[in-house]
């Protein structure tokens, strides 16, 4: 008998990757209108650079312990308690320049003055796109009537928590938000999901992890014992790990729990 489900944020809920997408392509488009650039390239090179300078500090590896990728270092204050967060808050406005500037290079354009407005650009533009799944609303509101709801999320708070005040129709559904930047350890860690479920009174096999990353969500469920959802929406192969049910679509989940309800 499910009692309990913990649903991802970012791409389970929130479209993140289409916001990060339209505040690249707006950004881009700057770039291009004062040197006819193509901005789909310079926003290939941008992610490209951006990645290979955000994994050059050394505060890499508490992203990836956390769970804060490198787009997200774009537009992140991260105004959170503890060193490591301290050092990002003081590393990112440089990290934005550099990424900005390096990816211009890279399609032939050297302008640290544009570089550096694109670097503020960017998180205006994501600002303007918290784009949600049209089917969001529909299935919490169906499932806040019967079920406890946690949201377990990956990321600095203070990010998290200005996604969700871009789009503050999402929390009022949840019993709790729990994010791995409070707790100190992110998904797959077991440890954030014996955690949650202090929260709820239920049983690891009462609950159900619904998420889109098979190795933080699905991998961090499964081995913390919990029936996980796999939300596919890019219809991509399932090699490594293998959830316990996989679906398309958020509205899906009711035809499985229906099933292990009768159990």
């Amino acid at each position: 008998m499910i009692k309990a489900i913990f649903f991802d944020l970012d791409d389970t809920l929130l479209w993140d990757k289409k916001s990060v997408k339209e505040a690249f392509k707006a950004t881009c488009l700057a770039a291009h209108d004062k040197y006819g650039i193509d901005a789909s390239l310079l926003e290939e090179k941008v992610r490209e650079k951006a990645s290979e300078v955000y994994a050059g500090y050394d505060t890499y590896e508490f992203t990836q312990l956390i769970g804060i990728n490198p787009f997200e270092g774009l537009w992140g204050e991260f105004l959170d308690d503890g060193e490591n967060f301290r050092k990002m808050s003081q590393l990112m406005p440089d990290y934005r320049k550099q990424a900005w500037a390096k990816g211009l290079q890279a399609v032939g354009i050297n302008d640290a003055t544009l570089a550096a407005e694109l670097a503020e650009r960017f998180p205006k533009e994501r600002k303007k796109h918290p784009y949600i799944y049209e089917e969001t609303f529909q299935v919490l509101d169906q499932l806040k009537e019967s079920y406890q709801l946690i949201l377990l999320t990956n990321g600095s708070p203070d990010l998290q928590h200005t996604k969700l005040q871009l789009s503050p129709e999402i929390p009022p559904y949840f019993d709790q938000i729990v994010i791995s930047g409070d707790f100190g350890k992110g998904k797959p860690d077991p440890a954030i999901f014996e955690h949650a479920l202090q929260f709820v009174s239920a049983e690891k096999d009462e609950v159900l992890m619904v998420g889109d990353n098979l190795m933080t969500d699905i991998l961090g469920a499964s081995r913390a014992g919990i029936t996980s959802v796999w939300i596919n929406r890019q219809e991509a192969q399932a090699k490594e790990v293998i959830p316990s049910y996989e679906i398309t679509s958020l509205d899906e989940l009711f035809p499985i729990i229906q099933q292990l309800n009768k159990r």
